[in-house]
């Protein structure tokens, strides 16, 4: 036993004295083994990157202390990407034993780097070209792969550090960016940051403070102007013609953490005034006072969830949303949302300037509660989930804003908007005599528009959940906006009380216009119907049936034939083409008689014509009235030319 606890001694004794060599040997060599490590880095530079990497002077002070003078980083045939004069550092001499490098302290003096691209590339480009690893998806651990990378960036943080006349540079194509680091200090986990902003258009001074502790992986920063003035967003602008800024940021990370194999992420985001604008979200700059994001990310091995603890506002509106992308043997997206009961005033109050300038100045009584419910199934894309529920207590608009949908009741005026130009007035009522009333409309023609356009629409409360679940699924699948799902209530609404404009800002409005005029029951389906006759577009500056009968068979909308009616109703998507449907000889083209035949049998099955009505269907509709003078015309080539039809591209 004594012997044995001897030779214990004498193994420790052994291995004691081969570490304390070892780091006399290191601390002997290491000014060698670091200019070793320095010729690695330019090797695998030149020959991963193609790049020059060259330091003039690296050396340790003490042992783990070290100092760079001019650095370079060089692509071939580009501009410098890094520069930096001079930069010393410390690590963590225990970390880098094992393999990891972790900062205690670090201080840059001058340099930048530089992203430039030109006509024929950038000097960035060798590092986004992805390395074709193989490697199998099932393997990839979410949580423990981001725990990984962000451990290894937090590492990189020092926990002292003093940055002065550093650059980050931007130059995209003549778009030039310069953000100046003035002054950038982390002492005592306390981050100060003055960045000078300089582009083209404007130049400006960002702050960035706060408290910022990258060991314990928290933090708490504010980004705001100290001039107390809106942050504004370069670059964007420019590339993208998407302006945008705001007052202040306020970041919080309260966790960061590990626990059962399931990375957890918590903390909370806030914005003040942030402004928008950009043509496909809105003709005006879009503004939100106040917003914020309460965060629960969970990371597991194979799904990234956002919990539905958490919580975001909008101004007055609060909501519960719940997020997840599962991917297993399937890729499973799931999307919740959940508006407790609030207010409707508070909610209409509440929505971004500029979103819903229709709504602006709208007042309303009672409140409501909605609830979201989609999930996707790559492999079961047909089984897509669409579950979306508003429930109303005594909810009543009392006062309409921009958008009076009172006016649908009685006379009005109506008139169209073609690439954002007024057309002609057209009088919606009986002091129009091309005004028809809808007992004064073919019911061939009611029937054949209603089973093109929206066969449920009057058993529909201005949406059909069936469609929005197939152009969904669609949408999905293509990766862009491919299918809508427009019902006659959202034509009529956007066609009577919105713009032409193609912006998620109509979009939305649109939505909720038509579930205000539906549900609230502010007109009888028949009268929708009769103003959607009268107001659409069906034709080059045709509008309403009674100009159409007469501009194509110069006939009265009740005289219609079964063909004629077909005819009308297929070419509302397209009416400005409606040549098109004709060859040289003045006849329809095939694809035209099969869209004729086809929803000619969709009615028969469904009981909406007789074999009766069909007799002497083989006589085709041929144009008589003026219309028949734009097939000697070389048509004009038109593209998404109808203000009917649901044609938003994002």
């Amino acid at each position: 036993m004594k012997l044995q606890k001897q030779k214990v001694i004498t193994i420790v004794k052994i291995v004691g004295i081969l570490i304390l060599v070892g780091i006399i040997l290191l601390f002997a060599f290491r000014n060698t083994l670091l200019d070793k490590v320095m010729h690695r880095i330019d090797s695998k530079m030149e020959r991963d990157y193609q790049c020059h990497f060259s330091i003039a002077k690296a050396e340790f002070h003490g042992l783990t202390n070290l100092e760079f003078q001019h650095i370079t980083l060089v692509p071939k045939q580009a501009d410098t990407l890094v520069r930096i004069d001079e930069l010393k550092t410390s690590v963590n001499f225990w970390k880098l034993l094992v393999g990891d490098i972790q900062l205690g302290k670090l201080e840059i003096n001058k340099g930048y780097i530089q992203l430039v691209k030109t006509k024929t590339g950038s000097n960035f480009d060798a590092f986004l070209r992805s390395k074709k690893e193989k490697k199998d998806n099932d393997e990839v651990n979410y949580a423990k792969l981001l725990n990984r990378i962000s451990s290894k960036l937090l590492n990189l943080v020092p926990t002292d550090m003093h940055v002065k006349g550093f650059a980050f540079k931007i130059n995209d194509k003549g778009n030039k960016v310069v953000f100046d680091f003035n002054q950038l200090t982390l002492v005592d986990k306390k981050l100060t940051t003055e960045i000078q902003v300089t582009s083209e258009n404007f130049s400006q001074q960002w702050t960035l403070n706060g408290f910022a502790d990258p060991r314990d992986r928290k933090a708490d920063l504010t980004f705001f102007n100290s001039k107390s003035d809106t942050i504004r967003i370069p670059y964007f602008d420019k590339k993208f013609n998407l302006k945008t800024g705001f007052k202040s940021i306020h970041f919080n990370l309260e966790n960061l953490s590990m626990k059962s194999g399931e990375l957890h992420i918590d903390g909370y985001s806030s914005i003040e005034n942030l402004m928008i604008n950009h043509p496909k979200i809105a003709s005006k700059d879009v503004l939100v006072k106040n917003a914020r994001f309460d965060y629960h990310w969970v990371v597991g091995s194979r799904f990234i969830a956002l919990d539905s603890t958490s919580t975001m506002q909008l101004n007055s509106i609060k909501c519960q949303p719940f997020a997840s992308y599962t991917n297993e043997t399937d890729k499973v997206y799931e999307l919740q949302l959940k508006i407790p009961k609030m207010k409707a005033q508070d909610f209409i109050v509440s929505l971004p300037t500029g979103l819903f300038r229709h709504f602006e100045g709208m007042e309303a009584q009672g409140n409501f509660s909605y609830d979201l419910n989609f999930k996707y199934n790559n492999h079961k894309p047909n089984n897509v989930v669409f579950d979306s529920k508003l429930k109303p207590e005594g909810l009543r608009i009392t006062k309409y804003g921009e958008a009076d949908l009172n006016k649908i009741n009685g006379e009005f005026t109506y008139r169209a908007m073609d690439k954002g130009v007024a057309q002609r007035p057209i009088i919606v009522g009986p002091s129009n005599p091309n005004f028809t009333p809808l007992a004064a409309i073919s019911p061939y023609l009611q029937k054949c528009v209603l089973t093109s356009e929206d066969p449920s629409f009057f058993n529909h409360r201005g949406f059909i959940n069936e469609a929005f679940k197939q152009s969904i699924a669609k949408n999905i699948r293509t990766k862009k906006f491919s299918r809508g799902a427009s019902t006659i209530s959202m034509q009529l609404v956007k066609n009577a009380f919105l713009t032409r404009e193609k912006t998620v800002s109509r979009k939305l409005e649109e939505i909720l216009l038509v579930y205000i005029l539906e549900n609230n029951r502010i007109s009888s389906k028949e009268r929708m119907l009769e103003v959607y006759f009268n107001i659409i577009e069906w034709g080059p500056n045709i509008y309403g049936i009674g100009e159409a009968a007469q501009f194509y068979f110069e006939k009265s909308p009740a005289d219609l034939s079964l063909n004629e009616c077909l005819f009308l109703a297929t070419i509302i998507p397209k009416p400005k083409g409606f040549m098109y449907r004709f060859d040289g000889e003045q006849k329809l083209k095939p694809f035209a008689t099969q869209q004729n035949t086809f929803l000619t049998r969709l009615m028969l099955r469904r009981q909406l014509l007789s074999e009766t009505d069909t007799i002497g269907q083989n006589v085709p509709a041929t144009l008589i009235g003026p219309a028949k003078l734009f097939l000697k015309q070389k048509p004009i080539p038109v593209e998404n030319d109808s203000i009917n039809g649901d044609e938003l591209e994002l």
